[in-house]
């Protein structure tokens, strides 16, 4: 070995062993072995960090920030790696800060209506933990049955129940921070509101980029007295759209309203065994919530109007198990795709709802120009589009065309007054589009904002705003990133 070879090394040994003196000497994972698991998360890119670490206390993620700005290296705050948009990923190396460890519910406070969590805690073990008290915690992503609370703060997570009930910024009231110099800080509380500027709002949806969370409160919901599932089946996708616009119209708001077509459902009925029809063009699933005398008047009503709107069939779940399974397909369907494809590529769009009808014929278009086959499942009462485009990683070309179509579709959806994302966050997937929905004014507002909780851009460097090196380099054909079948797809929204 050459003496010049040894000094890199040496040096990462150093930091190696200060972040053991930290956490202890089986929380850090240095080796290649080790790291590659780290390497990507549900998006299409890769980026290798050169520690991970597991703390376990607020003081030891403190500490860990600052080893991190006194040796220079960006440190990646990372929940379990369920994103859509490259936000866990260690783009410049440095050290990944896994949360695995720090997975306690702290407290319970049912007479106030809040829960204390770390942010390593998975979301639907705070709804089970909640259950016997008769609470629970509304946002519930795709994926809630892994990815954590941390997580939901960072992208501002949604889910199919938040069309009601709103986002996870709706549903958290106080944080704890380690700021960028390793300092801790106490953002908003548990009371209902609090005084001077809303930094708590502020923080959940930046993505790692002003501070690291270490304790979240959030608020609780009471489990509804009456849920009625609804099943409406159509022969074509535009009435489906249509129905979208006609309860939008009709100032009916409920509790989830989401959109498969038929390519999307024939593949998640072969999966789950949900009990959606085989030869429908689309179907829409529809839930209310509420007293049982107001739940029972809204599903007739809400079931009239899809009629009106030309569905087929509008099927009531008769028990809470045929209410799981229907809702056990929508919330696998993203994994019921992998076993058609080796790679998919979602999308995260916004659109107004009554747009919905035009944004579909869009998308089919997007289709046919870029022979791509492209399934469509979103939470179509907020408008928020999740279209998966299949390809195969292993081709450059195919990889090319599926990036493009995936940008001519959220160029679309900004053309019609969307946005670029309603949950999935920008991280280093959409940095190049921010330009496309801000005015450079705007984004230099942004990057002073970041620069005053971040000026070295050491936390989470590289994402949410626009830089020299675009995802689409990161993942351009021949990228590394993409060497491996199966890069894209691999996570859960």
């Amino acid at each position: 070995m050459l003496e010049s070879d040894s000094i890199p090394r040496m040096l990462f040994s150093s930091v190696s062993n200060k972040l053991k003196r930290i956490t202890g000497n089986d929380a850090v994972l240095d080796r290649p072995e080790d790291l590659m698991l780290y390497e990507y998360d549900g998006s299409l890119a890769r980026g290798a960090p050169k520690y991970v670490v597991f703390p376990q206390t607020t003081q030891q993620v403190s500490e860990i920030v600052k080893l991190a700005k006194c040796e220079g290296l960006p440190i990646v705050p990372r929940g379990a790696g369920t994103g859509l948009s490259g936000g866990s990923i260690a783009r410049q190396g440095g050290i990944i800060l896994g949360f695995s460890r720090m997975n306690r519910i702290l407290e319970i406070d049912v007479a106030n209506l809040r829960a204390t969590v770390q942010p390593g805690v998975v979301n639907l073990d705070l709804s089970s933990a909640l259950a016997p008290y008769g609470f629970y915690f509304a946002p519930d992503p795709s994926s809630q049955k892994a990815c954590t609370i941390g997580g939901n703060v960072a992208e501002n997570s949604g889910g199919p129940h938040t069309l009601a009930y709103g986002v996870t910024v709706n549903h958290v009231t106080g944080l704890e921070v380690v700021l960028a110099d390793g300092r801790i800080a106490q953002l908003g509380g548990a009371a209902a509101s609090s005084a001077g500027y809303d930094l708590t709002g502020f923080f959940v949806g930046s993505e790692g980029t002003l501070g690291i969370a270490t304790a979240i409160t959030v608020k609780i919901t009471r489990l509804p007295e009456s849920v009625a599932t609804l099943l409406a089946i159509y022969d074509d996708i535009e009435s489906a759209g249509n129905t979208v616009v006609a309860l939008t119209s009709a100032g009916i708001t409920p509790a989830a309203l989401e959109m498969l077509d038929g390519w999307t459902l024939r593949a998640v009925e072969a999966s789950v065994h949900a009990g959606y029809p085989l030869d429908s063009a689309a179907v829409l699933l529809i839930e209310l919530e509420g007293l049982q005398e107001a739940v029972d008047e809204q599903a007739e009503l809400v079931s009239e109007l899809c009629r009106k709107c030309h569905a087929r069939e509008v099927r009531r779940a008769r028990d809470e198990n045929e209410r799981q399974l229907l809702w056990k397909g929508r919330k696998t369907a993203f994994g019921a795709i992998g076993r058609i494809s080796p790679s998919y590529y979602v999308q995260d769009g916004v659109i107004p709802r009554t747009r919905v009808p035009e944004t579909l014929r869009k998308i089919e278009d997007v289709s046919k120009k870029y022979s791509l086959t492209i399934g469509n499942i979103f939470h179509a009462g907020d408008g928020n589009l999740h279209p998966l485009i299949l390809f195969d990683a292993r081709d450059p070309e195919q990889t090319q065309r599926t990036l493009d179509a995936g940008r001519e579709i959220l160029e679309f959806c900004i053309g019609i007054g969307g946005s670029i994302t309603g949950e999935h966050g920008v991280g280093m997937e959409k940095q190049d589009l921010m330009s496309m929905l801000f005015s450079d004014s705007e984004l230099e507002v942004m990057r002073r904002l970041r620069n005053c909780f971040n000026p070295d851009s050491l936390l989470n460097p590289q994402k949410v705003l626009p830089s020299a090196r675009t995802c689409r380099e990161a993942v351009a054909p021949g990228h590394p990133s993409l060497d491996m079948p199966g890069s894209a797809g691999v996570g859960l929204r």
